[in-house]
Parts: structure tokens; sequence; C-alpha cells
């Protein structure tokens, strides 16, 4: 959780791609578990909305835990966790309004406890004005952490994400790197060749397949000593559309009103309406309401997103299931349900809006009535499932 700057909020010189020194950078040293970067990240997407004007932040501890993604009766893990950010440094190093260096150091959380089923926390009041400030961090959205199985491929999709306006982080010493990567405390990973084959290659392989951006490392030598390294940066077309819209629209809709009567603060409900598309967050929500007796309904909404719960069958399609199954039409519709079923339940809604923001007039309709199995887009489905899985239809003549 470290390093970076969301993209929708640059102003000024920063929109025209050159790197300024008064950008700021947040340095987090020790060694954060997943677990743990994905904690720290969602604390502060819950407590943003009062960063500065609150103290102390509050959040049901069930929720947190499956906002995270493990067993929400395990508190142990959450105590560790929580404790392990405690114990972890901020350090931040920049140029304040004034143009006067400024350095600081904080804990992460400057305080945790647990108490009657809740989690509350705080911030310094240093480190909370920093978190605050979108020249110098920015939030992660969530739906792209929980794609992430590698702390080190997060720390440095976090490191990086900030600078893809300018499309490269610029060079960092090989001694900041890995502190930034938390392996700054072990010799293995002083040697080059070791860090790049343990750390680097891993990393860069996770965050280009699984978040919005693209990073190619390069390496700056003296001699034949590797002493510097930075990161292309580019933007992952197929993924983009995961980005979080910060503009209003999504505070006008019915559902962010429904998510908001929860009582979930107005950056989460409008990160899910944004991951997830307001058909299918409305749906959870009525699912909710007719289960009746719901003690939790914040935390059930979120295992409601997450693992789809409630999904009603899909209106049948015409000629779904021609008189011969052995068709080639037949196995076509079979390996595009195969396909769909195989992306998770957010990675479906992606695919569903951006293949319906290609549409128009009656294949647009029939889209929407009829789902992957529309036979008006037929060939327009197949080429959009060949282009997100290379070779799917090999073998699939047309008869």
């Amino acid at each position: 959780m470290e390093d970076i700057i969301p993209r929708d909020r640059l102003t000024g010189s920063l929109r025209r791609g050159a790197v300024k020194k008064h950008v700021a950078a947040i340095h987090v040293s020790g060694k954060l578990t997943l677990l743990q970067r994905k904690l720290s990240n969602v604390l502060l997407l819950n407590a943003y909305d009062t960063l500065v004007s609150q103290q102390v932040h509050r959040i049901d501890a069930k929720t947190l835990c499956l906002m995270i993604g493990y067993n929400s009766n395990d508190m142990e893990t959450l105590k560790a966790s929580l404790r392990g950010l405690a114990e972890t440094v901020a350090e931040w190093d920049m140029l304040d309004a004034d143009g006067q260096q400024e350095w600081g150091v904080s804990a992460l959380l400057a305080y945790a406890k647990l108490k009657g089923g809740v989690c509350e926390y705080a911030y310094s009041p240093a480190l909370a004005e920093k978190l605050n400030d979108p020249k110098v961090f920015a939030l992660i959205n969530l739906n792209i952490q929980r794609r992430f199985t590698s702390g080190h491929a997060l720390a440095l999709y976090e490191n990086c994400y900030r600078f893809v306006r300018t499309g490269s982080t610029g060079w960092w010493s090989l001694e900041l790197f890995r502190r930034l990567m938390g392996v700054a405390d072990s010799p293995y990973y002083e040697t080059f060749k070791h860090l790049n084959a343990k750390i680097i290659k891993p990393a860069v392989a996770e965050v280009n397949k699984t978040s919005n951006i693209v990073v190619t490392p390069e390496v700056r030598k003296m001699g034949r000593t590797v002493t510097d390294i930075r990161f292309r940066i580019a933007e992952n077309p197929q993924l983009a559309i995961l980005d979080l819209d910060d503009g209003e629209g999504l505070r006008n809709s019915d559902v962010y009103a429904r998510i908001r009567a929860l009582g979930v603060s107005d950056r989460l409900a409008r990160q899910w309406v944004g991951e997830h598309g307001e058909d299918y967050v409305r749906q959870k929500l009525d699912y909710i309401a007719g289960q009746g007796g719901v003690k939790n309904a914040v935390g059930y909404l979120t295992a409601a997103l997450r693992a789809d719960y409630g999904n009603p069958e899909p209106a049948a399609a015409p000629e779904v299931s021609p008189r011969n199954p052995s068709s080639p039409r037949a196995r076509r519709l079979g390996r595009i349900q195969e396909l769909v079923a195989a992306r998770t339940p957010t990675q479906r809604d992606a695919d569903r809006r951006l293949f319906l923001s290609q549409l128009e007039g009656a294949a647009r309709d029939d889209f929407e009535r009829y789902g992957w199995m529309s036979a008006l887009n037929a060939e327009a489905i197949r080429a959009f499932w060949e282009e997100l899985n290379p070779g799917a239809f090999d073998g699939m003549e047309e008869a």
C-alpha cells in the first residue's frame, strides 16, 4: 500500500506526463503479507470519506473479513494482521505546498481494537493528511486487489499504479526497490539474479495478467552491476473497464441510495456499483431483502456480491439447443457457456458490459434479452471470446 496516485485526479502538469518532484511518495517499510496489504487498503477505503474530519473509524469485523477474503469467524488472523499494520512504518519525503522539504514517519495504524464485533481503528493525524491527498496517495480498486495471489505482485502494482499517466516510475535504486517489495532484510535478494528470478519476473507476470496496467521493467547498470530499476507502464485495455468511476453519476442511482441506506460509506458504495454494475447489485439487494431477518445486511451483501447469491436462470434464448446436439453450432454455444462459467462473477459482469457497449439497436436488445446465447450477435460473440481466449473455437467449424 504505497506509492500510488489515482489517475482520474491528476491535474495540471501531471496530466502532461512529466514526473515532478513535488509528487510525493509514501514508502512502507517492513514485510507486509498479501492479507495485510489487502486489509490496509480496505481499512483506508472504509475511512476515506472522513479521513481528516474524524479521528476514529469503525467497520463491522465480519464484514471486514469477508471483504479481505478469509473466514469471517477467524478473529485471530484478523488480530494478527491488525497488529502487523500497527507495527509497520510508513515514511514520506516530499516538498510541501510552500516548496519546503518535509520528511515524516508514522505507524500505518495509530491503534486498532476489536470489541462487540466491531473493528475500531485510527491513523495518526500526519499520515491521515497524506493519505487524503490525491497527489500523494491513491485508493486501490478492491475488485482488482482481489485478483492478486502474491503480496509482491500487489506491492509492485501499488507502487506503479500512480505513474500510469506519466508512463514510467522513474529510476529506483535497487535498495529502495527491495524495501518496497519487503525483501530488504534478505541477503539472498542482494544478488540481482535472485531478485529478478524470484521477485521481479513473477510479480510483473501477475500484474500484467491480473490488473488494469501492463508494466515492463528496465534496468540501469554501472559496469556489469545492476544499480537501478524502473518500470514502463501502460493501460491494460482489456481490464481498464474495472477502473472506478469517481464521477457523480453513480450517486444518482437508486442502487447507490439503497447501499448507503445500509450504512456503507460513499466511497465503498460507488466502488461496488462501479465494479459489479447496477443490475447485478440491485439483484443482490433484492435477494437480501427477500430473506427477512438479516442481522448484518452489509456483511450479507458483501458475501452475496462475491459468491453470486440468488443468481437467477437466464432467459431461454431461441435455438440454444439445436435438434442435433453434436452440430458445430451446438458445440460452439456449449463452448461459450464454458468460457463464461470459468469467469468470476465480477469478470462476467465486466465482460457483459464491455460487449454491450459495442452494440446498438436490435443487436443490443437481443443481447440484453438472451445474453451470450443471442443468435443475432452470434458472430460478434464468437469474435469477442476468441479475442479473450485465442484458439477457443479451433475445430468447431460451422456447418
